[in-house]
């Protein structure tokens, strides 16, 4: 039966198709669905707004329909590890980089953690200042996000609403749009003596008290907090967003590493965030582990 779901498919897709390269990767990646058999680079999974949120696991560029997947037995081997940055099969230090690249790259600055660091709009270069331009000097969003607790966060508005999706947030609320990264880092910074800044993964997971949060009751309690030179910047007429996950909260939840389990095999009965949930409540976080290479089986 498989064959002929191969056999079908191929001859739909050769019909649009006049390229004979395209048509063999083409056939080998339908291989490997079918097969449910992959070997790949953990990269951040992939994620498309949906009731419920549509997820692709991405394994060196090969996007995976998590969806269609749950009830699926996964068997996750890690075979090594490929920095995202300089391809090397070098320990994973932060982030999907190498402990070099992690020093070096601009992809991994403090500016990328701590926005209100950012010089690019002064012209002053961190690490390379073509790359600082291009992440820096673009508008940026200052929001609230129900992850378990309220936070305050920054993206960039093309991020939008896939920073939130990432985070595990149940609501967001945009509260303020900049024209750079640190007008709205300055923001951030006053707000955060208020608010957390950083998503508790255990309470995300948790997913409780999301009906008693009233995120517009939050922005308007926290408007005086603003820098008076940033007050400009303040959005009071968007609406929250709700996301809706691919998920229901088990009863214990518990997390694991490749490091310190390099094989893994479990059911997936959910997503959220970055996190697969499979039975018994053990989680994966996907983007912790970008860089690591895995062999990766489906039955």
């Amino acid at each position: 039966m498989q064959i002929e779901q191969i056999r079908l498919i191929l001859y739909k897709y050769a019909q649009s198709v006049k390229s004979a390269k395209h048509l063999i990767s083409f056939s080998l990646f339908l291989l490997k669905i079918f097969a449910m058999q992959f070997k790949g680079q953990i990269l951040k999974m992939s994620s498309v707004l949906g009731n419920p949120i549509q997820y692709y696991l991405n394994l060196s560029g090969d996007l995976i329909s998590m969806n269609q997947l749950f009830g699926k037995n996964f068997n996750i081997k890690h075979v090594g590890y490929q920095c995202v940055e300089c391809g090397k099969d070098e320990k994973i230090y932060r982030m999907g980089f190498c402990k070099k690249c992690f020093f070096e790259s601009p992809y991994a600055s403090d500016t990328i953690l701590k926005p209100e660091l950012s010089t690019a709009h002064l012209g002053i270069e961190e690490r390379d200042l073509e790359v600082e331009k291009e992440i820096q000097l673009q508008p940026h969003i200052v929001y609230l996000a129900y992850t378990g607790d309220v936070k305050v966060g920054v993206t960039r508005e093309t991020q939008v609403p896939t920073r939130w999706i990432d985070q595990g947030a149940t609501f967001a609320l945009p509260i303020a749009r900049t024209e750079n990264r640190y007008e709205a880092g300055v923001i951030e910074v006053e707000l955060k003596k208020h608010l957390a800044d950083k998503t508790n993964w255990r309470k995300m997971l948790q997913d409780d008290r999301e009906s008693e949060v009233d995120l517009i009751d939050f922005r308007n309690k926290i408007e005086d907090f603003f820098p008076k030179d940033s007050k400009n910047f303040a959005l009071a007429s968007e609406e929250i967003v709700k996301l809706d996950f691919p998920y229901e909260a088990p009863a214990k939840i518990s997390s694991f590493t490749l490091d310190s389990k390099p094989e893994f095999e479990g059911v997936l009965k959910g997503i959220k965030g970055q996190y697969l949930c499979f039975n018994d409540g053990d989680f994966i976080n996907v983007r912790s582990h970008e860089g690591y290479v895995i062999e990766l089986g489906i039955s």
